[in-house]
């Protein structure tokens, strides 16, 4: 796929903090890159007003801070191009002000860093088992990858042979014999394997961003984490832990890299994903995202304000919603 372009018309309207900015696209969520820039939109029904934050790579602090104009809004949705921004340079969050109310669900905090939620790549938790101190930023990325002649699944349901498989656990053990134990690497290079097994489908256990140091507790003097993935931090961004390299977007690339190859050796990928919580949790989880863009929005709450619990996991999605329910069919579709 090409980057986006803009029509000639498309110029930047207004200066803001020193940048040259103009209003985005409404209609297309997330940070988008353009030709000569960055368009960042986020939805929120219950804010008053938003912030784009700029992170220098692994800086504490924003070094700039950019309030969307009264005009960079419609309805519910903020949207700015920021013009001369190189994706491979900075970070981003949003900060969203609006009414603090528990007791009916609202919790804006203009203070609060917020991450996308649309967010394609995730900086925050890049090393298995090490968190960032500074939390959860997302990152803009391209979407140019090379498929090549890569083709759709043709094999019928009732042939598929599955290997359901968790990326980690499937290679990290020394007795692999791979280069990059408990990567996506690592799976290009058991394909032989799989092949000699006859599998011709991996399932692979959930490969988006999650915390797997959510419930970290040490048992017996043995660490115990939450490792199967199913702690969703962002739906959109693959796990930056399971790449070879954390720099750049490469998990991105190398996530693409392997399910090419895997498909260019006749095994399909398909995908365990879970939209049912999040680990944000209960009112005693982190609060890093959905709770404070629209907390009564995205999740189930009773008429107090408090979390149900039909998950088991402190928190359910909302996907009665038609704002969630598009959500989840625009991640389906992203994957």
């Amino acid at each position: 796929m090409k980057p986006m372009t803009y029509h000639k018309q498309l110029v930047p309207t207004d200066i803001l903090e020193g940048f040259e900015v103009r209003p985005g696209f409404f209609d297309v969520n997330g940070a988008t890159a353009l030709s000569d820039g960055v368009c960042f939109t986020i939805h929120s029904q219950g804010a008053t007003s938003c912030e784009l934050l700029l992170y220098y790579p692994y800086e504490e602090e924003p070094y700039a801070i950019l309030k969307y104009p009264e005009n960079y809004r419609i309805g519910n949705v903020f949207s700015m191009i920021v013009f001369g921004l190189d994706v491979k340079k900075f970070q981003y969050a949003f900060r969203l002000d609006g009414p603090y109310n528990p007791q009916k669900g609202l919790l804006f905090d203009k203070t609060r860093p917020l991450l996308d939620p649309y967010a394609k790549a995730v900086i925050g938790h890049s090393k298995w088992g090490q968190r960032q101190a500074n939390g959860y930023r997302g990152r803009v990325v391209r979407n140019n990858f090379d498929w090549g002649k890569t083709k759709p699944s043709i094999i019928p349901m009732e042939d598929l042979i599955i290997y359901e498989l968790h990326v980690r656990g499937f290679t990290n053990s020394p007795t692999s014999g791979v280069t990059f134990p408990g990567t996506f690497h690592a799976i290009m290079e058991k394909i032989p394997y799989l092949k000699e097994l006859g599998i011709n489908a991996i399932e692979l256990m959930p490969i988006f961003e999650f915390d797997e140091m959510r419930d970290y507790r040490v048992v017996d003097g043995h660490a115990v984490m939450d490792y199967w993935g199913y702690n969703t931090v962002s739906f959109f961004a693959p796990n930056t832990s399971y790449a070879s390299d954390s720099e750049g977007n490469h998990v991105g690339r190398e996530l693409k890299t392997m399910i090419k190859a895997l498909k260019d050796n006749g095994i399909e990928v398909i995908l365990d994903v879970v939209f049912n919580h999040t680990a944000e949790g209960d009112a005693n989880g982190p609060f890093f995202s959905f709770k404070g863009i629209d907390n009564n929005i995205y999740y189930m709450l009773t008429p107090d304000g408090k979390y149900y619990n039909f998950s088991g996991c402190g928190n359910v999605m909302n996907c009665n919603h038609p704002i969630v329910r598009n959500f989840i069919l625009d991640c389906l579709r992203h994957w």
